[in-house]
């Protein structure tokens, strides 16, 4: 009997511990605001193991650069908050902002109608101009108007608005887009593809640190129709979080236009050679 006692206080005890452990605070303090991005997007988002004056930790020996995470910071610094870079996968991202995983995307990500219906957007915090990264020695190098990809072989990073692109090009041969950004340049330097739609900032990069290649900037009006803003990024937030929604677009709306144009530049400049 007495045995039988233990046996039902032991099973009381777990029971109790169970229930308090429900009102343990989670793992993230409230005052860290989570912000998920690729870390494989320079000059907006990269990776380093070597820490710098603008960086972030991802974990114990990996840091984040780039504008994504200088924007992210003044964020975060502006609401009282500390900031925490979350590395993800680019499918993954909006999936993660909904299971309450991370609380913004700033990840060079365009405000669409599609994504609209899963998450909610600030004003854009970067207004780029879309090109096509090609090789230096290509007929293709001097071209003026996105009608003479005509035939050719283009790819984009798959879910992204420069995957969607390609398909204003009339007669254009659409390749599958790639997993990554990295993959469709290594198509385009494989000869796998002729061109590569990208955004001006990282087209500058890649090119920077490829000198076989060029990015071509089209002619007005015949360049990629932009009617939808698709050259402008976005932060995104959860629908249901309209709160931290008000408070970010406030924070963002502090930052001067002349200062974004310079984190951009000072981003560009200072990308790893490799990416």
């Amino acid at each position: 009997m007495r045995q039988k006692n233990i046996i039902i206080s032991l099973l009381l005890a777990l029971f109790l511990v169970a229930g308090c452990s429900s009102n343990v605070p989670s793992e993230t303090p409230s005052n860290v605001l989570r912000v998920g991005m690729e870390c494989d997007y320079a000059p907006f988002n990269w990776s380093t193991t070597e820490p710098g004056e603008f960086t972030k930790p991802i974990n114990d020996v990996d840091y984040a650069d780039g504008y994504d995470v200088v924007i992210a910071s003044l964020i975060a610094e502006d609401l009282g908050m500390d900031v925490q870079i979350v590395k993800l996968d680019w499918d993954n991202l909006i999936l993660s902002l909904q299971n309450d995983q991370i609380d913004l995307i700033i990840a060079g990500m365009t405000d669409t109608k599609e994504r609209r219906q899963e998450v909610s957007f600030t004003t854009p915090y970067y207004i780029s101009e879309e090109v096509v990264i090609v090789k230096k020695d290509s007929d293709l190098s001097s071209i003026t108007s996105i009608s003479e990809l005509s035939g050719r072989n283009v790819i984009g990073q798959l879910n992204t608005i420069y995957d969607d692109i390609i398909d204003q090009i009339e007669g254009v041969n659409h390749l599958p887009g790639s997993d990554g950004f990295g993959a469709a340049i290594q198509a385009l330097k494989s000869g796998a593809a002729d061109a590569v739609t990208s955004e001006l900032p990282v087209a500058i990069g890649v090119c920077s640190a490829n000198p076989e290649l060029t990015y071509v900037r089209f002619e007005s009006g015949l360049g990629f129709s932009d009617e939808n803003g698709d050259a402008t990024v976005s932060i995104a937030v959860k629908k249901e979080n309209t709160e931290l929604l008000s408070s970010v677009q406030a924070s963002l709306d502090r930052i001067s236009e002349e200062d974004r144009q310079a984190y951009m530049t000072a981003a560009t400049e200072r990308q790893p050679a490799g990416e």
